[in-house]
């Protein structure tokens, strides 16, 4: 992906969306994350960020410990999975699976933002 497809075909829906999302809170302020991949530091993008209001969190150069798998899927499939023995790939497969559907619904209770289903 370019600079010029995120701003011309990426960033225009996010900011429709968290528009839709802002009319459901009271809050006005725009904040959001991505990597520090290219296309979202080059110098069109972060004008065009700016242009639309949106603040920038900051995100560490290859920071594994903020992805959001390690925040809100494995601490939980962690704990509910704890003490099972798995002798197959195909019946860890299968554990982790029956717990998806549980973290679909809390991951959508606490955000609901961009997410379907």
């Amino acid at each position: 992906m370019t600079a010029t497809y995120y701003v011309q075909n990426v960033l225009c829906q996010v900011k429709s969306a968290i528009n839709e999302q802002l009319t459901k809170v009271s809050t006005s302020r725009t904040l959001y994350l991505h990597d520090n991949a290219g296309p979202y530091k080059a110098r069109a993008t972060t004008q065009s960020l700016r242009d639309l209001e949106i603040q920038i969190l900051p995100h560490p150069t290859y920071s594994s410990d903020l992805a959001p798998c390690d925040i809100w899927l494995f601490p939980i499939l962690k704990d509910r999975l704890a003490g099972r023995k798995f002798d197959r790939i195909q019946d860890l497969t299968k554990a982790v699976n029956s717990e998806l559907p549980y973290r679909k619904r809390t991951t959508k209770a606490c955000s609901g933002f961009g997410r379907s289903g």
